[in-house]
């Protein structure tokens, strides 16, 4: 396997025959994982940027793998929208669950404007909806732990 399809499809979860996307996000934890117990932020945004311009150049070259505008066999984007997920939060359990699921949820539903963002050419359109989503999530989490904190 090439470098570019090892990576854009994260090592292999791309090519799962089931819900690739969770896979590619699944495979993203151990990452995730590290960059949120370091307790630094900048590692976590480091992380990030570094799968957002791999996924970029990765997902360019293989736009047209599967004759789909955004394959799914192609989950860099799931791993940097994970990445962003997860950006300032402490590693935990909790943490971490509440991240997965809002990202899958909000990634699987694109809200707004995620949707629009898809219809952006090549890479561009594969990576940014996944990055709102995990924008999206990374704020409902902070919430979610707030509240949590809060009524406790």
């Amino acid at each position: 396997m090439r470098p570019a399809t090892l990576l854009a499809t994260w090592f292999g979860c791309g090519r799962s025959p089931v819900a690739p996307g969770t896979a590619g996000t699944l495979g993203a934890l151990p990452v995730v994982a590290l960059g949120m117990a370091s307790g630094s932020l900048a590692l976590q945004a480091l992380l990030a940027a570094g799968a957002v311009i791999a996924g970029l150049v990765v997902a360019r070259d293989l736009a047209p793998f599967g004759g789909r505008p955004d394959p799914p066999q192609i989950v860099i984007d799931e791993v940097a929208g994970m990445l962003v997920a997860a950006l300032g939060l402490p590693l935990s359990w909790p943490a971490l669950v509440v991240a997965f699921a809002l990202f899958r949820a909000f990634d699987v539903l694109k809200p707004w404007p995620c949707r629009r963002l898809e219809r952006l050419p090549s890479s561009w359109g594969i990576m940014s909806d996944d990055l709102l989503a995990g924008a999206w999530a990374c704020l409902g989490t902070h919430l979610l732990l707030r509240l949590v904190e809060i009524a406790a």
